[in-house]
């Protein structure tokens, strides 16, 4: 009889942090490195705004300052913004956490960047733990003239 590992075993390995080659062989499951990047994207709300000269992204990152946030074009035409909030260690004598409810770990978004986004061109600034990205956008091609070729008479 094989034996069949059931998905609460894969969320236990998850949440006890097994090491991953422990349990890369016997499942079949995405890497837990991607499962986390999974998870800091889908929890990181963000706006995408289009001006007439650029595009805003609008990224809630609640609690992480501004020198924690990294901004970065990978690819040549993505754009990832990631960060990561510790959890205050205030385990103090006779003082623990009743609940907790507030996210902490990785944040981090993947935008596509359009053909017309200047790479040379972005910024970044947060206040009041919302950063927004600024992309300028690339001025529109100058439409081509047509070539006039003069006939030479022969």
């Amino acid at each position: 009889m094989e034996f069949v590992r059931f998905p609460i075993v894969s969320i236990l390995e998850d949440m006890l942090e097994v090491p991953e080659e422990h349990n890369e062989k016997s499942r079949n499951n995405p890497s837990r490195a991607y499962m986390r990047d999974a998870k800091a994207m889908a929890a990181t709300p963000a706006d995408v705004i289009e001006h007439p000269s650029s595009y805003v992204f609008v990224v809630d990152m609640p609690g992480i300052k501004g020198e924690d946030i990294k901004v970065q074009v990978e690819n040549e035409n993505v754009l990832v913004v990631s960060g990561e909030k510790q959890r205050e260690n205030k385990e103090n004598e006779g003082v623990k956490y009743v609940r907790m409810e507030r996210r902490m770990g990785k944040f981090m978004r993947k935008f596509q960047l359009p053909e017309n986004a200047d790479l040379e061109k972005i910024s970044a600034v947060c206040h009041d733990g919302v950063l927004k990205v600024t992309v300028q956008k690339l001025p529109p091609p100058e439409p081509k003239k047509p070539k006039t070729i003069q006939v030479q008479v022969g």
